[in-house]
């Protein structure tokens, strides 16, 4: 089975910056690609930022040039600098990633969901 695991959220002020971190674990062969996804209170979960494993990008545009998102191949990690954060950056932050692996044996496509890390921006 393969699990990502996030860490980093916390408790910032508006302007100040968090570095979210997710790494992934198992019998990865490969990982397609990695991403943030974000659930605000009383909203649907929605996109934030996605990597793929060539460095292939993609922002929503509500946190471009705010946010970087990026990954170390080697280590199965993905990274989410937040800069200039805003109370409305405010959500649950959850990790995604998805691939190939092995279960039972068999290779196989994966995808995965982190439990979330709470970003909370606020004076």
């Amino acid at each position: 089975q393969v699990q990502v695991v996030e860490s980093g959220g916390g408790l910032v002020q508006p302007g100040g910056s968090l570095r979210l971190s997710c790494a992934a674990s198992g019998s990865i062969v490969s990982i397609a690609a990695m991403g943030w996804y974000r659930q605000a209170p009383g909203k649907q979960r929605e996109l934030v930022a996605t990597i793929t494993s060539s460095g292939v990008t993609n922002y929503a545009d509500s946190v471009k040039v705010r946010f970087i998102v990026s990954r170390d191949n080697a280590k199965n990690t993905v990274y989410l600098q937040m800069n200039s954060l805003k109370p409305e950056d405010t959500a649950v932050y959850y990790c995604n990633a998805r691939g190939r692996s092995w279960s039972s044996s068999r290779l196989g496509n994966f995808e995965v969901w982190g439990q979330g890390t709470l970003v909370t921006v606020s004076s």
